[in-house]
This record gives C-alpha cells, structure tokens and sequence, in this order.
C-alpha cells in the first residue's frame, strides 16, 4: 500500500483528530495573552514586559520548530506529536503556580516546546493525510488551532479571571487529553511510510529551478507572513488594552470582542483552504493579505461598532491566506514538509513575539492607539507577491520550458 492510497482511506479521521490536537493546543496557548490584563495588574508589569512574555513563548517555538522539522524529515518521529505535548502541559502547571515574573517567563517559553514539537510534526501528518487536497487539509489542520484560540480568550474570561491564577492548572487536562490523541495518531504515522522526495520532486513544478530561485521566493512568502503574523500578534496582545483605554470597555467585555475577532480568524482559515485548491495559491495571497489593507487602514478611526465590524473581516482575510503560503511553499521545496512547515509555524511565531514586544515597547513610549495606527501599514508589504511565479502553470509545462522560462533557469 503507498502513503498516498493510505493516507486517502484515513483522511478525516486523521486530519479531524489533528485539527482537534490543535485545538486544544492553541486552546492552552492562548491562555498566556488572554491573561495579560490579570498578569499585568497581578505582578506590576509594564507593556513591555508583557510583550516580552509573549517573546518568551514565540521565540522560543521559532528557533526550535526548523531545526525539530529537519531533523524528523530525515528520522521521522511519530510519537513525538505526544511528546511535545508534555512540554505544554509543564508550562501550564508552572504557570498556574509562577509567583514571580522569570518563573512566568519560564512557563511560558514551556509552552512555547511543545509548540515547536507539536506544529511541524503535525502539519507533515495532514499533508500525508490529505490525498491530495492540500489546500483543505492544511485549512481543516489549522482551523482547529483557529477555533481553539477563539475559545481561549473565553475560557479565560469565564474561568480563570474569577478564580485566579490557579485555575490555569485545570487547562493542563486538555493536555493530558491530546496526548492520548495523537499517540493514536502517531500510530497510524508509523504504519503509512512517507513518499521519497524524488517522488515529491517528480510531481513538483519546481523542476529546474535554482537553488537560489526557490531562497528568493522562500523569503518573499516570509516577508507575506511578516506582514500578516505581527499585525495578527500586536492585534491579539493589545487589542483587549485598546477597547478599555478607548471605549472604556470592561475586562470582561473587552474578552468576549477578542473572541469574536479570534473566531473570525477560524472561519477565514477554514474557508482559504479549498478557495486555495481553486482558485490558486497566489490569487487567495492577493484577496487575503493586500484585500485587508483599506479595512486595517480604517480600523483605527473607526467607533466601536465599526471597530468590530472591521476585526471581523480583518480577521476573515488575514486567516485565509495562510494555508496558501504554506502549500506554497511545501511545493517550492518537496519532500522538506517538515522543515517547510517548521520555518514558517516558526517563523510566524517568532515574527510575530518579536513584533509584539516592539509594539509593547512603542505603546509604552506612545499608546496603545498609536500601535494600531503603525500597524494599519503592514499589509501593504502583501505586493511582493507579485513576485511569485504561478506554480500550477509551471506544473503543467514541458521540464525543458520550465527550465528555460524567464527568470527560472540558473
């Protein structure tokens, strides 16, 4: 039986119990900043330390997850998928019982290992899974970490802040909860061995490209990400400080509007993947990163209605471009599913923490407001993908054109 032919009879329960892991990964993840108003108020912190808790968990996940992705693309791990999650479930207890802040930046850089375990791994599984539909199978994977970042904020809100910072520990059960999980998972990886990377070229429509091509175009889809994760990071990290210091909102209710842009950023990954398996990678980068521009530039003026208006369909927008920009670049460099998928989980995270932590430092010297208004910008940087070439068409052309098309050939 080949990967694929396996991989086709368990698609959706593989990729639904992925999605569900991932759920209640970044269920737990997104605890750290649906807690940073109790944390700042709790511990004396200024935006700038709390940025760099954020540094703390992203950063962390950034440098591990490339590294973890190369090295299991040459020996593959199924069961790490469980493993990492252990990490997560420490680094919830630890930050349940944190009495100071280095042990709160501790528990969160935890959390941040089972991350980088957790995300390259998985994403490997889903596209194994997918048979063939990588688009959906990326879309279906990252909407569980979409929903489960949604619902965070929530259970935080309804759970943690009225009982304090103990009831954090309760969290780690859904770590216990996937581990069981994906250690089923990691079973059905070890019995579906992975296609060679010479049949991953051969189906490829990077044939002929340079070495220095696929680096370029590497490093413009991360520039897309630049411009999507630290918007999205400085948004989530600042946006409940921006409803209270503008709108003079409660916690609670600034809580409950966090959610509801967290929830638009699950339905717009849900609803990019299969619009990336029809309509192509590169049309859904241009709707989905440059098409939220004019709607971020507004965000800032707007009152609080249009405020949440406007965080839906940013949200709607941004989310969908992702599960595009991975695909994409897996297809750049087959048979590196792992390495591709740590780069840019990482690199998103990363980015991101890095963004986050500048924007605490330039709200502290400014405000909150100001930070939105800098970041209304980012999308604009979305015109680089007009440097993307069209891979689909590229796929379907004789080797000898593709290696001799304009700006192909070494």
């Amino acid at each position: 039986m080949t990967a694929q032919t396996g991989a086709r009879g368990a698609v959706l329960p593989i990729l639904i119990s992925l999605s569900f892991c991932h759920l209640l990964n970044d269920l737990m993840q997104s605890l750290i900043p649906a807690l940073y108003p109790m944390m700042k108020a709790q511990f004396h912190l200024d935006f700038t330390q709390v940025g760099l808790i954020t540094l703390a968990f992203q950063l962390t996940a950034s440098l591990l997850q490339p590294t973890i992705g190369f090295y299991t693309d040459r020996r593959p791990q199924p069961f790490s998928l469980a493993v990492g999650m252990g990490a997560t479930l420490i680094g919830l207890v630890l930050l349940s019982m944190a009495n100071n802040y280095a042990m709160l930046l501790f528990a969160a850089a935890m959390v941040g290992i089972g991350s980088a375990v957790f995300h390259p791994e998985a994403s490997r599984v889903a596209r194994m899974a997918s048979g063939g539909r990588y688009g959906f199978a990326q879309s279906l994977f990252q909407v569980g970490g979409n929903i489960g970042g949604a619902i965070g904020p929530l259970l935080a809100a309804l759970i943690v802040l009225p009982r304090g910072q103990g009831a954090i520990a309760w969290f780690s059960l859904s770590a216990l909860v996937a581990m069981i999980v994906l250690t089923r998972v990691g079973m059905w990886y070890a019995a579906h061995p992975r296609p060679s990377r010479a049949a991953a070229q051969a189906g490829s429509g990077t044939r002929g490209m340079s070495r220095a091509r696929v680096i370029f175009y590497i490093t413009v889809l991360m520039l897309l990400i630049f411009s999507k994760n630290v918007y999205t990071a400085s948004l989530s990290s600042f946006f409940t400080f921006y409803l209270i210091e503008r709108f003079q909102l409660t916690v609670f209710d600034a809580q409950l509007q966090l959610f509801v842009f967290m929830t638009s950023i699950a339905v717009g990954t849900l609803i990019g993947g299969p619009m990336t398996d029809r309509i192509g990678r590169q049309p859904m980068i241009w709707i989905s990163i440059l098409g939220a521009l004019p709607f971020t530039l507004a965000l800032p003026y707007a009152n609080l209605f249009w405020t949440v208006v406007l965080t839906v369909v940013i949200g709607l927008l941004m989310a969908s471009a992702f599960p595009a920009i991975l695909v994409y670049a897996q297809e750049l460099v087959p048979g590196r599913v792992g390495l591709i998928s740590g780069m840019f989980f990482g690199f998103a995270f990363g980015l991101a923490g890095i963004g986050a932590a500048a924007m605490g430092r330039i709200a502290d010297a400014t405000s909150v407001g100001f930070v939105f208004q800098l970041c209304s910008y980012l999308p604009a940087i979305g015109l680089v993908t007009w440097l993307l070439p069209n891979l689909e068409q590229m796929r379907l052309q004789p080797f000898d054109r593709v290696a001799t098309a304009p700006g192909i050939g070494s």
